[in-house]
C-alpha cells in the first residue's frame, strides 16, 4: 500500500484541504491519512474548538471517499504533536504493508518552516516530501479567529502577510511539487467570516456546515 499523510489543525476542514488531498492521489497513493494535530508546535490555535469537534468535522467531510481516512494518533497521544513521532508510529503500525516511503503532504507556507521541525533530517529520510501550491488568500490575519505562530515560527508569511514560496536555500531536501488547483480558502478566513456573520456556507462541505451550525462553533449564531 502506498500511503501519504496530511496533517493540520483542520479548524475547520474545508474544500481547499480536500482538493489538495484529492490531487495527491494522482501521485499513485492508495490512501491519504488526515492527521489532526492535538497541540501544534507551530502555532497557537485561536478561536479553536475541542479536538473532538475537529475530529468529528473531519470524519463528516471525508466519509464518502474510501481513499481518505483519519489517523487520530496525535489526538490520542496528547501533548505537542510532532510529525516525526507520528511517522514512526505509522511505520510500526503499517509494518510489512507499505510500498515505498510514506508521503508527507504540506502547503508552501508550512514548507517554508520545515527546516525548524523536530528531527527534520530523519523525517526527510523517512518520507517523500510533497508540497502543495498556495497563494495569498487576501487574509488580513486580524486577531479575530487568527492562529498565531509559536516561538520563532512565522507561518510562511512575510511582513505584508503574503504567502511566501518555498525558500530553496532553506528547503534543501528533494520534494515533489503538487500541481493542484488553487482553492483560495483558509480556516482562519472561515472562522472570521462566521464570527462576523458573513457568508461562509459554501466554503465547507454541507456536513461540516451543519455540524458547525448545530454546535454553534466559532461564534455561529444562526
Amino acid at each position: 500500500m502506498k500511503l501519504a499523510i496530511y496533517g493540520g489543525s483542520f479548524n475547520p476542514v474545508h474544500y481547499g484541504h480536500l482538493a489538495v488531498a484529492d490531487e495527491a492521489l494522482s501521485l499513485g497513493y492508495d490512501k491519504i491519512l488526515f492527521v489532526p494535530t492535538f497541540i501544534s508546535p507551530h502555532k497557537q490555535l485561536s478561536a479553536s474548538v475541542s479536538p473532538t469537534s475537529r475530529l468529528a468535522m473531519l470524519e463528516a467531510a471525508i466519509k464518502d471517499n474510501p481513499k481518505f481516512e483519519i489517523e487520530p494518533c496525535e489526538i490520542q497521544r496528547g501533548g505537542v504533536s510532532y510529525t516525526i513521532d507520528t511517522v514512526r508510529f505509522l511505520l510500526d503500525k503499517y509494518r510489512g504493508r507499505l510500498k515505498g516511503k510514506i508521503g508527507l503532504l504540506m502547503g508552501q507556507e508550512i514548507a517554508s518552516e520545515f527546516h525548524k521541525w523536530k528531527e527534520v533530517e530523519q523525517l526527510a529520510a523517512f518520507c517523500d516530501l510533497i508540497i502543495a501550491t498556495r497563494q495569498n488568500l487576501g487574509d488580513k490575519r486580524t486577531a479575530l479567529g487568527a492562529a498565531k505562530p509559536r516561538g520563532d515560527y512565522v507561518g510562511g508569511v512575510d511582513a505584508s502577510g503574503q504567502f511566501m514560496g518555498v525558500d530553496k536555500s532553506r528547503f534543501v531536501w528533494p520534494y515533489t511539487e503538487l500541481k493542484n488547483v488553487i482553492v483560495p480558502i483558509s480556516s482562519t478566513e472561515i472562522r472570521s467570516r462566521i464570527a462576523q456573520g458573513k457568508s461562509w456556507r459554501y466554503l465547507v462541505p454541507q456536513s461540516v456546515y451543519e455540524y458547525i451550525v448545530n454546535n454553534r462553533l466559532y461564534g455561529c449564531k444562526e
